[in-house]
């Protein structure tokens, strides 16, 4: 499936110690050349766990009632878990649900910056 920077998409997504995987939703945050001529993409996932979203600075609440939220087709409140990042081979991706908007993407920029210590 062709991913743009920006897509909150359904994946399949790989447990850390590679034991199984679970269908979740995700953002791809790898860049839309990348995204066109590599068979992988760069991912974070959603979270409906929030509870440290408003102090981790690598975290980002999207409330589900949301302008942001709506367009990203959230039906939780999500965080978006900036220092889980993992690249995946886009079969895994099964479909797309929304985007994110370009003034939320700044601040998950903020916070991906935050997880690789960027200043």
């Amino acid at each position: 499936m062709n991913v743009s920077r920006d897509d909150v998409v359904l994946v399949d997504y790989p447990y850390s110690d590679r034991t199984g995987s679970k269908v979740r939703p995700c953002l791809v945050v790898q860049n839309d050349q990348n995204n066109r001529r590599l068979d992988d993409t760069i991912v974070v996932m959603f979270s409906s766990r929030t509870q440290y979203s408003s102090s981790e600075p690598t975290q980002l609440l999207i409330t589900a009632n949301s302008a942001a939220g709506q367009q990203a087709g959230l039906l939780f409140d999500s965080a978006v878990l900036c220092e889980n990042i993992v690249t995946v081979d886009r079969s895994f991706v099964r479909r797309h649900i929304g985007t994110l908007p370009d003034g939320t993407m700044r601040d998950v920029d903020e916070c991906l910056k935050a997880s690789l210590g960027i200043q």
